[in-house]
């Protein structure tokens, strides 16, 4: 009797996940099904429920203006996901199989408006797989356009690339216990608003209000994007980067000199009142994560008064590869980094190793710097940078590189401090990877 139940509960559950389907060939008039697909995610999200799943067909989406959902005030969102799952019941939209669905937004150019490809203020999302290219800008003045825009809670970024447009990646604001997963964002160049070095457009941002609380950006890479590759300048609440690589930032993919060029923008506030700073100062974190070659800094607190947290990082041939600008709380001058907590971190070749550092009002150990160490590129298995943008594995995740791993003789091996991470030998290594 107890099996017969436990089979008719599992029937149950099975059939109150429904699927439905997108595809380049398919017609909003017909039902869904994978012999008769919807042509767009905007007409799928009419049919989900909590629990079910979309799966979007591979091949090319032409975006057009047409297809905008929503118009509000200078905002133009293209797909407009506001229907919102449960826990344990996510609606998913997600690439079917191994196939690969781009998005081409070239065409949506709607002027005098800010683009958003998919705007997201539903919460218990999951979007996996999207390819999001040619995002648009029309405004001559400041602004930005965004791929990804989140502005809900419980939703998952997984395996998107956002790259050669004019646009943010991703950009969130609202919501809180937000996961972006494996996601890359490159080649993104606002060369319209203005003076056309892209002054807005970073690989991903996350500036959460008060209370938006829990975000993480794990697994992720950010390269060639005009501005910053990491930015939480307005951050209210403290946000996390961990496994996260960043390179070339600040520059065009042919070198072309463009905005500030940080790799992680880990801090702000730098020209807020006091009385405006948020209550408590935000503490964000940055662990084993790699900055290269980014024009300004590898790892930037950005004039974040109070300090954070950077464990286990790598960074080589930044402008600066550590700078821990801080400003003091109760004026907007500028100071030496006070507060911030540094470990396992490694820096080589960079213009400048570690800067704006107050070394006596911050806690700083086990750190290549503080260890005197002098590198040579035989402390590494490899420095070949073209590794660091290969193809992700079969599951997403970040390709295995040899690029600022230690070498079987390197001074980097266990020369870490125990901090809570797993680690092999009798200590960590320095940086973000352990020895092979």
């Amino acid at each position: 009797m107890r099996f017969c139940i436990g089979v008719l509960l599992l029937l149950a559950s099975s059939a109150s996940a429904a699927e439905f389907f997108v595809a380049p060939d398919g017609h909003d008039d017909n039902p869904g099904t994978l012999d008769k697909p919807f042509a767009t995610i905007q007409q799928s999200q009419k049919a989900v429920a909590p629990g079910d799943t979309v799966h979007i067909r591979g091949g090319t989406y032409a975006m057009t203006e047409q297809q905008i959902a929503r118009k509000e005030k200078i905002w133009a969102y293209v797909t407009h996901l506001d229907k919102s799952g449960l826990p344990g019941k996510p609606i998913t939209y997600a690439a079917y199989k191994d196939e690969k669905p781009v998005f081409d937004y070239s065409a949506v150019k709607p002027q005098g408006m800010r683009i958003d490809a998919f705007y997201v203020p539903a919460s218990w999302i999951h979007l996996k797989g999207l390819e999001v290219v040619g995002v648009q800008a029309t405004l001559k003045t400041h602004s930005q356009s965004i791929g990804f825009a989140n502005d809900g809670s419980n939703n998952i970024y997984e395996r998107l690339s956002i790259h050669d447009g004019q646009a943010i990646g991703i950009y969130s604001v609202r919501g809180s216990n937000n996961l972006f997963l494996n996601c890359d964002a490159y080649r993104n160049w606002d060369y319209t608003s203005e003076d056309g070095k892209g002054g807005n457009v970073d690989g991903f941002g996350c500036h959460p209000t008060k209370g938006s609380t829990g975000n993480v950006f794990r697994g992720c890479r950010a390269w060639f994007n005009s501005d910053d590759g990491y930015d939480c300048i307005s951050a209210h609440e403290a946000v996390t980067f961990e496994n996260c690589w960043a390179m070339y930032n600040g520059y065009s993919s042919e070198r072309k000199s463009l905005a500030d060029g940080n790799g992680f923008k880990a801090g702000g506030f730098a020209t807020l009142p006091a009385d405006r700073l948020p209550k408590p100062i935000p503490r964000h974190t940055v662990r084993f994560c790699l900055a290269v070659g980014n024009k300004a800094s590898g790892f930037y607190a950005n004039h974040q008064p109070g300090g954070g947290d950077w464990f286990n990082n790598s960074a080589y041939r930044n402008g600066a590869n550590f700078n821990m600008l801080c400003r003091l709380a109760d004026n907007r001058t500028d100071v030496d980094g006070y507060g911030q907590k540094l470990r396992n971190n490694v820096g080589y070749k960079g213009r400048r190793e570690l800067t704006k550092f107050d070394a006596a009002k911050s806690d700083s150990a086990n750190n290549s710097f503080d260890l005197k160490l002098v590198l040579t590129d035989k402390d590494f298995s490899g420095l070949n940078e073209e590794q660091l943008v290969l193809p992700r594995n079969a599951d997403g995740s970040l390709p295995l590189v040899d690029f600022m791993r230690p070498s079987d003789d390197s001074q980097l091996i266990d020369k870490g401090v125990a901090n809570g991470f797993p680690f092999k030998g009798a200590a960590p290594d320095l940086g973000a990877f352990e020895r092979k």
